[in-house]
């Protein structure tokens, strides 16, 4: 019984030290102690450390001694008693040593003051004084600064590239979109039709607008120059093909198309005649606009119209839809001459090449193609817009060959060979309108509401005439 109460007593004291040594070496971050009051506390720890350790020593028995005297076995059998009387004496001392020491250590004078909450008052910043100016450093070299660069692992993603640069604003200029570009036959002015639904007049030599020609009650769509220079005819998502006066402005004539919805294209014959528009509806309708009445209704299209083309002659019309479908009709007798699946997907921008037999059409599948309307086969085609091929234009001179596509860019292309001449990117999203000026820049407008130019044979172009701020 006394061993066991030995054993626990000991084992109990070591427990004691040991925590009291933990708390010390925590409290004081592993560091060795500075204090008085450390000092007390670790010694308090160390004794009681001691005291276990004694109890143990004490009670650990003393290898057996025979002696020689005696038998091995039997009644008589016996050894030298086991255990260190002495150790357990003083073993006896110590727990009441290292009782001592640890009830001075918590209540002795020499205790530390617990510190007070900090308060608000303590967080408050504090100007700090006024630092000298470092002193300015030599420029490093490359080889400074590979030698001073940190040890950092490498990028794997490539940072994303800078924000363009915003384009600059006008009052005067587009709100939203602009989708349809027109150079006058003298080369001075440009029409534009935007999706904010109005029509503008620009003077490209003194870079300025001329006037709001008008404005529809929906979408603007087109904005096309009449062969007399006076007027200009446009149309709109509203169903209305309108004939105004350049000078002012003024309505001469309002052509509804009634149930054949929304004008999603129009184009007027050379000698202004004649116009033919495409409809939402699929419908293809031709107008005389010399006495202001409908020729024909074609409903020929089972999809939206998306694109519409006159032969230089006027006697001829190229249409396509967002289906791909290509259709040629006579105008004159409002009749369909040839129906083919030209593209993929839609068909947008079409254009008669000068000789009357040759056409270029522009698609949502990212291809132009150059058609023989003659044979209706595919003569060449012009690769390399990644996005939908929007709007086309031929230069004056018809070797040259403009795009623009809602991949962002504009492209010069060579119409005997098909080759890229130039590309140009802005930027600043989706290309809707096209056009060549009269020096054979091209003209390019989209969803940014700016019409840009762009230099023939490439490079940087410039802001022409800027959108209105958002």
């Amino acid at each position: 019984m006394k061993r066991s109460t030995d054993r626990l007593l000991a084992l109990a004291t070591l427990v004691v030290g040991f925590a009291r040594f933990a708390k010390l070496y925590l409290a004081l971050g592993g560091k060795p102690p500075a204090t008085t009051s450390a000092g007390i506390f670790g010694a308090a720890g160390m004794l009681s450390i001691l005291a276990g350790l004694s109890f143990l020593a004490g009670l650990l028995p003393a290898a057996a001694r025979h002696d020689p005297a005696t038998p091995l076995f039997g009644r008589d059998a016996g050894t030298v008693p086991a255990g260190r009387p002495r150790l357990r004496r003083i073993a006896l001392a110590v727990p009441l040593i290292a009782l001592v020491v640890i009830v001075a250590d918590q209540f002795g004078p020499w205790r530390a003051p617990v510190a007070p909450a900090p308060t608000a008052e303590q967080f408050e910043p504090v100007a700090a004084p006024p630092q000298p100016a470092a002193p300015a450093q030599p420029p490093t070299t490359p080889a400074q600064q590979t030698a001073l660069a940190p040890a950092t692992p490498p990028q794997t993603l490539a940072p994303p590239p800078p924000a363009p640069p915003a384009p600059p604003t006008a009052p005067e200029g587009h709100r939203d979109a602009v989708v349809w570009l027109a150079v006058s036959a003298d080369g001075h002015e440009i029409m534009s039709a935007s999706t904010d639904r109005v029509i503008k007049l620009w003077d490209i030599d003194g870079k300025r607008l001329i006037r709001d020609l008008g404005q529809h009650k929906d979408m603007a769509r087109s904005a096309l120059f009449m062969p007399d220079g006076r007027s200009a005819l446009t149309a709109g998502d509203d169903g209305e093909i309108v004939l105004r006066q350049l000078s002012d402005g003024a309505v001469l004539h309002v052509f509804s198309s009634g149930a054949n919805g929304g004008v999603r294209q129009l184009k007027v014959s050379p000698d202004g005649k004649r116009a033919v528009s495409g409809h939402d509806t699929g419908s293809v309708v031709i107008w005389d606009l010399q006495k202001g009445t409908v020729l024909h209704v074609l409903p020929g299209h089972g999809w939206s119209v998306s694109s519409v083309a006159i032969s230089p002659d006027g006697s001829r019309a190229l249409t396509g839809s967002i289906d791909g479908e290509l259709k040629l009709w006579d105008i004159l007798a409002g009749k369909q001459l040839r129906s083919w699946h030209g593209h993929d997907r839609g068909a947008y921008g079409a254009v008669f090449l000068a000789d009357g037999h040759h056409a270029v059409t522009g698609s949502g599948d990212y291809t132009i193609k150059l058609w023989d309307l003659d044979t209706f086969k595919e003569v060449r085609r012009f690769d390399g817009h990644s996005g939908t091929v929007y709007a086309l234009a031929l230069s004056a001179d018809g070797k040259r060959l403009g795009s623009v596509s809602l991949d962002g860019t504009a492209r010069i292309w060579n119409m005997d060979t098909g080759a890229e001449i130039a590309e140009f990117d802005p930027g600043t999203g989706p290309l809707y309108a096209v056009a060549f000026a009269a020096d054979g820049t091209l003209l390019t407008g989209g969803i940014d509401r700016t019409i840009r130019d762009w230099p023939a044979a490439g490079g940087d172009g410039k802001v022409l005439f800027a959108g209105a701020p958002e």
